[in-house]
């Protein structure tokens, strides 16, 4: 017994079998990735020896780092980033989540039309959706609003999973089309504009970064060494045992699928006030984009395996890979390709994965 260890989920390895964590394979990927468009950019005629994370002009930011490339990849991956730290737990319990782009939609429209102000320049706000009585209120109640409706949703989609027995795929697809109709339903498709300085502030500069920092070192804990964590890998490993041994798997489901569209709806918030607008058709494929960080991070889509470190390196990965494809100046349909063979890859090696261990055991 001595020479046996856990992994993450409670299942049981010898340690002359354990390979190095999956967090590290991932970030020696990265930083492949990285060298391989600095090379591409070395390489190429037409790049003329540009680099995509360095500059060597150390007068103009003092670092040998390029800062504001480094921001932009950050920048661009913290909010659905922060999307994609629920669907880990999601995806880590054994189920999927479909709804959380246009859910997105859904509460930047509605957390929005209670965030405005009410006078523009002087005027009245020309994109006002009800009166004065919602115009300038203090900033926790448009949060409140959101997150709240978030919490709702994703208490119904818990339910229907866990309770009515639909499976996670259509429960999740049925409601990604009834929040995609609420946000176009909320004002027949007018976007939605001109929010208090409070509002914005949640959006502004680098703070959504601060926000998906803050919540990875929160829910990193929350998984690696609550209760919460400890049943959520049980039932993703083994949902009959989990059960049998005294959790409650229908309430636990419950719990996960909310806690994952409160995240999504503050993902909402802090789209909404960086754009300071909000539209009907935010969130598009951002509930894909979610899903292939968790999957690039190593988070098994059969469940009770994965990590919030590792979705925050997939995170990085994909910020990686879209500025690098930028950098080089290829079209963006060449992009969207390119994450579609990184997902299946990233699904084919967890098989492989999966049916090494298999046959070790």
């Amino acid at each position: 017994m001595a020479n046996d260890s856990y992994s993450t989920g409670g299942l049981a390895n010898s340690k002359s079998r354990m390979s190095w964590p999956t967090e590290l394979n991932i970030f020696i990927a990265l930083v492949l990735i990285v060298l391989l468009f600095e090379g591409l950019g070395q390489l190429l005629p037409y790049m003329k020896g540009q680099s995509m994370l360095f500059d060597f002009n150390l007068k103009r930011d003092g670092t040998i780092l390029n800062m504001a490339r480094i921001k932009i990849i950050i920048l661009q991956v913290a909010i659905i980033g922060i999307i994609a730290l629920g669907v880990t737990q999601v995806i880590i319990l054994g189920g999927i989540d479909l709804s959380s782009g246009p859910l997105v939609a859904a509460t930047a429209m509605i957390a929005m039309s209670f965030a405005q102000t009410e006078l523009v320049n002087g005027n009245p706000n020309p994109k006002a959706v009800f009166g004065t009585w919602s115009m300038d209120l203090p900033t926790i109640i448009p949060i409140i609003i959101g997150i709240g409706f978030g919490a709702l949703i994703g208490f119904i989609n818990g339910n229907f999973i866990a309770r009515a027995r639909i499976p996670p795929f259509i429960a999740t697809l049925g409601m990604f089309l009834i929040c995609r109709g609420i946000a176009q339903w909320w004002t027949r498709g007018n976007p939605i504009s001109f929010p208090t300085e409070g509002y914005a502030w949640i959006g502004e500069g680098m703070n959504p970064v601060i926000w998906f920092g803050l919540l990875a070192v929160l829910l990193h804990f929350v998984m690696r060494y609550t209760v919460y964590g400890k049943h959520t890998y049980a039932i993703g490993s083994n949902e009959e045992a989990a059960r049998t041994s005294g959790i409650n798997v229908k309430r636990h489901k419950i719990l996960v699928y909310t806690i994952a569209s409160m995240l999504a709806a503050f993902a909402a918030i802090a789209l909404s006030a960086k754009g300071q607008t909000a539209q009907s058709g935010m969130g598009q494929f951002y509930e894909l984009y979610a899903i292939a960080m968790a999957v690039i991070g190593g988070v098994s889509l059969q469940g009770g395996r994965g990590s919030i470190i590792g979705t925050v390196l997939g995170a990085m990965v994909i910020g990686v890979i879209r500025t690098g494809f930028t950098y080089l100046k290829i079209d963006a349909f060449y992009q969207m390709m390119a994450m579609g063979a990184i997902i299946i890859g990233a699904v084919v090696l967890d098989q492989w994965r999966q049916s090494r261990s298999a046959e070790r055991v």
